[in-house]
Protein backbone atom coordinates (compact mmCIF):
# COMPACT_ATOMS: atom_id res chain seq x y z
CA UNK A 1 0.00 0.00 0.00
CA UNK A 2 1.27 3.62 -0.88
CA UNK A 3 1.92 5.58 2.23
CA UNK A 4 0.25 8.88 1.84
CA UNK A 5 2.72 10.55 3.75
CA UNK A 6 5.67 9.75 1.15
CA UNK A 7 3.56 10.01 -1.96
CA UNK A 8 5.74 11.39 -4.74
CA UNK A 9 3.83 13.97 -6.96
CA UNK A 10 6.43 14.06 -9.60
CA UNK A 11 6.04 10.25 -9.90
CA UNK A 12 3.09 10.35 -12.27
CA UNK A 13 0.01 12.44 -13.46
CA UNK A 14 -1.81 9.96 -10.81
CA UNK A 15 0.57 10.33 -8.04
CA UNK A 16 0.07 14.31 -8.66
CA UNK A 17 -3.42 13.90 -8.53
CA UNK A 18 -3.79 11.51 -5.52
CA UNK A 19 -1.59 14.34 -3.44
CA UNK A 20 -3.57 17.40 -4.79
CA UNK A 21 -6.70 15.79 -3.92
CA UNK A 22 -5.49 15.13 -0.72
CA UNK A 23 -4.14 19.07 0.00
CA UNK A 24 -6.92 20.70 -1.60
CA UNK A 25 -9.42 18.31 0.54
CA UNK A 26 -7.84 19.04 4.23
CA UNK A 27 -7.11 23.13 2.98
CA UNK A 28 -11.08 22.64 2.94
CA UNK A 29 -11.11 21.18 6.35
CA UNK A 30 -13.11 18.18 4.63
CA UNK A 31 -12.51 14.52 6.19
CA UNK A 32 -12.60 11.39 3.68
CA UNK A 33 -16.22 10.90 4.38
CA UNK A 34 -17.43 14.47 4.20
CA UNK A 35 -15.92 15.06 0.87
CA UNK A 36 -17.76 11.55 -0.26
CA UNK A 37 -20.70 13.02 1.31
CA UNK A 38 -20.86 16.10 -0.59
CA UNK A 39 -19.75 14.64 -4.45
CA UNK A 40 -21.87 11.43 -3.75
CA UNK A 41 -19.51 8.43 -2.89
CA UNK A 42 -17.62 6.76 -0.76
CA UNK A 43 -14.39 7.77 2.07
CA UNK A 44 -12.66 4.97 1.26
CA UNK A 45 -12.96 5.42 -2.91
CA UNK A 46 -11.70 8.88 -2.56
CA UNK A 47 -8.71 7.89 0.06
CA UNK A 48 -7.62 5.58 -2.86
CA UNK A 49 -7.88 7.61 -5.72
CA UNK A 50 -5.25 10.26 -3.11
CA UNK A 51 -2.88 7.10 -2.43
CA UNK A 52 -2.55 6.43 -6.22
CA UNK A 53 -4.32 3.44 -6.05
CA UNK A 54 -7.65 4.04 -7.88
CA UNK A 55 -7.95 5.63 -11.55
CA UNK A 56 -10.10 8.67 -11.13
CA UNK A 57 -12.97 9.17 -13.36
CA UNK A 58 -13.70 12.45 -15.39
CA UNK A 59 -17.22 12.86 -13.76
CA UNK A 60 -15.81 12.16 -9.92
CA UNK A 61 -13.06 14.84 -11.38
CA UNK A 62 -16.04 17.09 -12.60
CA UNK A 63 -17.88 16.72 -9.32
CA UNK A 64 -14.45 17.16 -6.89
CA UNK A 65 -13.89 20.66 -8.63
CA UNK A 66 -17.35 21.72 -7.89
CA UNK A 67 -17.07 20.63 -4.12
CA UNK A 68 -13.84 22.12 -4.09
CA UNK A 69 -13.88 24.80 -5.78
CA UNK A 70 -10.54 24.03 -7.51
CA UNK A 71 -11.55 26.17 -10.62
CA UNK A 72 -11.73 23.08 -13.20
CA UNK A 73 -8.41 21.75 -12.24
CA UNK A 74 -9.05 18.19 -11.68
CA UNK A 75 -10.76 18.41 -14.82
CA UNK A 76 -7.96 19.41 -16.47
CA UNK A 77 -5.43 16.92 -15.06
CA UNK A 78 -7.80 13.88 -15.56
CA UNK A 79 -6.94 13.71 -19.29
CA UNK A 80 -3.42 13.71 -18.08
CA UNK A 81 -4.07 10.63 -15.72
CA UNK A 82 -6.20 8.72 -18.26
CA UNK A 83 -3.66 8.97 -20.91
CA UNK A 84 -0.86 7.52 -18.61
CA UNK A 85 -2.92 4.87 -17.95
CA UNK A 86 -2.41 3.85 -21.82
CA UNK A 87 0.20 1.22 -22.97
CA UNK A 88 3.36 3.20 -23.01
CA UNK A 89 4.12 2.46 -26.68
CA UNK A 90 0.20 2.76 -27.47
CA UNK A 91 1.02 7.29 -25.64
CA UNK A 92 2.63 8.51 -28.73
CA UNK A 93 -0.46 7.33 -30.96
CA UNK A 94 -3.05 8.34 -29.01
CA UNK A 95 -0.89 11.90 -28.54
CA UNK A 96 -0.77 12.15 -32.35
CA UNK A 97 -4.24 10.84 -32.48
CA UNK A 98 -5.41 14.29 -30.52
CA UNK A 99 -3.78 16.42 -32.71
CA UNK A 100 -4.60 14.80 -36.40
CA UNK A 101 -7.49 16.99 -38.44
CA UNK A 102 -7.74 13.97 -40.46
CA UNK A 103 -7.82 10.44 -39.95
CA UNK A 104 -8.63 7.73 -42.18
CA UNK A 105 -8.15 4.29 -41.14
CA UNK A 106 -9.04 0.49 -42.32
CA UNK A 107 -10.03 -2.16 -39.16
CA UNK A 108 -10.17 -5.69 -39.78
CA UNK A 109 -10.58 -6.89 -36.64
CA UNK A 110 -12.26 -4.72 -34.19
CA UNK A 111 -14.75 -1.24 -34.26
CA UNK A 112 -12.40 1.40 -34.02
CA UNK A 113 -11.46 2.67 -30.81
CA UNK A 114 -13.14 6.02 -31.09
CA UNK A 115 -16.36 4.30 -32.28
CA UNK A 116 -16.71 1.66 -29.54
CA UNK A 117 -19.13 1.67 -27.11
CA UNK A 118 -18.10 1.61 -23.29
CA UNK A 119 -19.00 -2.13 -23.02
CA UNK A 120 -17.84 -3.47 -26.38
CA UNK A 121 -14.24 -1.62 -24.89
CA UNK A 122 -14.31 -3.14 -22.00
CA UNK A 123 -14.61 -7.13 -23.26
CA UNK A 124 -12.05 -6.12 -25.96
CA UNK A 125 -9.62 -4.69 -23.51
CA UNK A 126 -10.59 -8.06 -20.61
CA UNK A 127 -8.90 -10.07 -23.47
CA UNK A 128 -5.04 -8.84 -22.40
CA UNK A 129 -5.69 -9.86 -18.71
CA UNK A 130 -4.54 -6.43 -18.20
CA UNK A 131 -3.83 -5.53 -14.44
CA UNK A 132 -6.44 -2.64 -14.22
CA UNK A 133 -9.00 -3.06 -16.84
CA UNK A 134 -11.18 -0.49 -15.51
CA UNK A 135 -7.99 2.34 -16.37
CA UNK A 136 -7.52 1.04 -19.91
CA UNK A 137 -11.65 1.30 -20.23
CA UNK A 138 -11.67 5.10 -18.82
CA UNK A 139 -8.82 5.90 -20.95
CA UNK A 140 -10.01 4.60 -23.95
CA UNK A 141 -13.09 6.67 -23.35
CA UNK A 142 -11.24 9.63 -22.99
CA UNK A 143 -9.17 9.64 -26.26
CA UNK A 144 -12.72 9.54 -27.67
CA UNK A 145 -13.27 13.39 -26.13
CA UNK A 146 -11.67 14.65 -29.79
CA UNK A 147 -15.17 13.69 -31.04
CA UNK A 148 -16.71 16.30 -29.32
CA UNK A 149 -14.62 18.97 -30.35
CA UNK A 150 -16.06 22.42 -31.79
CA UNK A 151 -13.53 21.65 -34.39
CA UNK A 152 -13.21 17.27 -34.16
CA UNK A 153 -11.39 15.65 -36.30
CA UNK A 154 -12.30 14.18 -40.04
CA UNK A 155 -12.51 10.65 -39.35
CA UNK A 156 -13.30 8.14 -42.60
CA UNK A 157 -13.32 4.73 -41.35
CA UNK A 158 -13.41 1.42 -43.87
CA UNK A 159 -14.98 -1.71 -41.72
CA UNK A 160 -14.77 -5.15 -42.60
CA UNK A 161 -18.02 -7.22 -42.40
CA UNK A 162 -16.71 -9.65 -40.16
CA UNK A 163 -16.20 -7.17 -37.43
CA UNK A 164 -19.93 -6.63 -37.79
CA UNK A 165 -20.22 -10.61 -37.43
CA UNK A 166 -17.72 -10.92 -34.37
CA UNK A 167 -19.88 -10.83 -30.95
CA UNK A 168 -17.72 -9.10 -28.64
CA UNK A 169 -18.70 -9.03 -25.55
CA UNK A 170 -21.92 -11.32 -26.42
CA UNK A 171 -25.57 -10.27 -28.22
CA UNK A 172 -26.22 -7.23 -26.13
CA UNK A 173 -23.12 -5.51 -26.16
CA UNK A 174 -23.24 -5.47 -29.86
CA UNK A 175 -26.50 -4.57 -30.74
CA UNK A 176 -25.29 -1.28 -28.76
CA UNK A 177 -22.13 -1.48 -30.36
CA UNK A 178 -24.01 -1.48 -34.01
CA UNK A 179 -26.86 0.97 -32.87
CA UNK A 180 -23.41 3.66 -31.99
CA UNK A 181 -22.36 3.33 -35.26
CA UNK A 182 -25.05 4.33 -36.96
CA UNK A 183 -25.78 7.00 -34.58
CA UNK A 184 -22.72 8.50 -36.40
CA UNK A 185 -24.58 8.73 -39.56
CA UNK A 186 -25.94 11.99 -38.00
CA UNK A 187 -22.33 13.16 -37.56
CA UNK A 188 -21.06 14.92 -40.73
CA UNK A 189 -16.99 14.31 -39.01
CA UNK A 190 -17.87 10.76 -39.16
CA UNK A 191 -18.09 8.52 -42.20
CA UNK A 192 -18.08 4.94 -42.19
CA UNK A 193 -17.88 2.38 -44.39
CA UNK A 194 -18.41 -1.35 -44.88
CA UNK A 195 -15.96 -3.62 -46.74
CA UNK A 196 -18.63 -6.35 -47.34
CA UNK A 197 -17.08 -9.89 -47.41
CA UNK A 198 -18.30 -10.16 -51.21
CA UNK A 199 -15.52 -7.60 -52.32
CA UNK A 200 -13.33 -10.83 -52.22
CA UNK A 201 -9.21 -9.76 -52.45
CA UNK A 202 -8.02 -6.00 -51.51
CA UNK A 203 -5.72 -3.74 -50.76
CA UNK A 204 -5.67 -3.79 -47.77
CA UNK A 205 -5.47 -8.27 -46.90
CA UNK A 206 -2.79 -7.60 -44.64
CA UNK A 207 -4.23 -5.95 -41.92
CA UNK A 208 -5.65 -2.64 -40.19
CA UNK A 209 -3.96 0.51 -40.66
CA UNK A 210 -4.39 3.98 -39.54
CA UNK A 211 -2.92 7.37 -41.66
CA UNK A 212 -3.33 10.84 -39.69
CA UNK A 213 -3.18 13.71 -41.13
CA UNK A 214 -2.10 17.08 -39.55
CA UNK A 215 -2.23 20.98 -40.40
CA UNK A 216 1.47 21.30 -38.77
CA UNK A 217 3.09 17.85 -39.13
CA UNK A 218 4.10 15.43 -42.14
CA UNK A 219 1.05 12.65 -42.69
CA UNK A 220 1.96 9.63 -40.29
CA UNK A 221 0.65 5.75 -40.88
CA UNK A 222 0.37 3.43 -37.60
CA UNK A 223 0.00 -0.02 -37.70
CA UNK A 224 -0.14 -2.65 -34.79
CA UNK A 225 1.66 -6.05 -33.85
CA UNK A 226 0.30 -8.86 -31.49
CA UNK A 227 1.89 -6.58 -28.82
CA UNK A 228 3.14 -2.64 -29.97
CA UNK A 229 2.20 -0.06 -32.44
CA UNK A 230 4.36 1.35 -34.99
CA UNK A 231 4.53 4.98 -36.47
CA UNK A 232 6.17 6.12 -39.71
CA UNK A 233 6.02 8.89 -41.15
CA UNK A 234 8.37 7.41 -44.67
CA UNK A 235 6.86 9.55 -47.88
CA UNK A 236 6.86 6.10 -49.45
CA UNK A 237 5.04 4.43 -47.06
CA UNK A 238 2.68 7.39 -46.85
CA UNK A 239 2.01 7.44 -50.62
CA UNK A 240 1.38 3.68 -50.72
CA UNK A 241 -0.72 3.75 -47.84
CA UNK A 242 -2.75 6.65 -49.03
CA UNK A 243 -3.62 4.47 -53.28
CA UNK A 244 -4.12 1.33 -50.80
CA UNK A 245 -6.80 3.36 -48.71
CA UNK A 246 -8.57 5.11 -51.81
CA UNK A 247 -8.78 1.42 -53.38
CA UNK A 248 -10.26 0.44 -50.06
CA UNK A 249 -12.97 3.14 -50.61
CA UNK A 250 -13.40 2.40 -53.52
CA UNK A 251 -14.63 -1.08 -53.41
CA UNK A 252 -16.29 -0.64 -50.21
CA UNK A 253 -20.11 -0.22 -50.14
CA UNK A 254 -21.08 3.81 -50.02
CA UNK A 255 -21.67 4.85 -46.65
CA UNK A 256 -25.46 4.58 -47.38
CA UNK A 257 -25.57 1.15 -48.25
CA UNK A 258 -23.21 0.74 -45.34
CA UNK A 259 -25.32 1.90 -42.85
CA UNK A 260 -28.29 -0.02 -43.98
CA UNK A 261 -25.96 -3.04 -44.17
CA UNK A 262 -25.06 -2.32 -40.35
CA UNK A 263 -29.08 -2.11 -39.57
CA UNK A 264 -29.47 -5.59 -41.22
CA UNK A 265 -26.87 -7.11 -39.51
CA UNK A 266 -27.85 -5.60 -35.64
CA UNK A 267 -31.58 -6.85 -36.57
CA UNK A 268 -31.08 -10.04 -38.18
CA UNK A 269 -27.92 -11.42 -35.92
CA UNK A 270 -28.38 -9.57 -33.06
CA UNK A 271 -32.47 -9.64 -31.85
CA UNK A 272 -34.36 -6.87 -30.88
CA UNK A 273 -34.07 -4.76 -27.38
CA UNK A 274 -35.59 -7.10 -25.13
CA UNK A 275 -32.56 -9.27 -26.21
CA UNK A 276 -29.58 -7.19 -25.09
CA UNK A 277 -29.10 -8.32 -21.75
CA UNK A 278 -28.57 -12.13 -23.71
CA UNK A 279 -24.91 -13.52 -24.12
CA UNK A 280 -24.25 -15.25 -27.48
Amino acid sequence: MVNVQTLDPTASPLNYYGWELRRQREAAGLTLQQLGAVIFCTGSLIGRIETARKVPTRDFSERVDAALGSDGLFSRLVGLVLRSQLPTWFQPYAEMESKAAYISTYQAQLVYGLLQTEEYARAVLATGSPDDLEGLVAARMERQRILERLQPPLVWIVLDEAVLHRPIGGIGVMRQQLERLLEFNRNRWVQIQVLANDAGEHTAMDGSFTSMRFDDHPDIIYTEDLISGHMTADEATVKETARRYARLQATALSVEDSAELIMRVMEERYGDRSEQGAVA
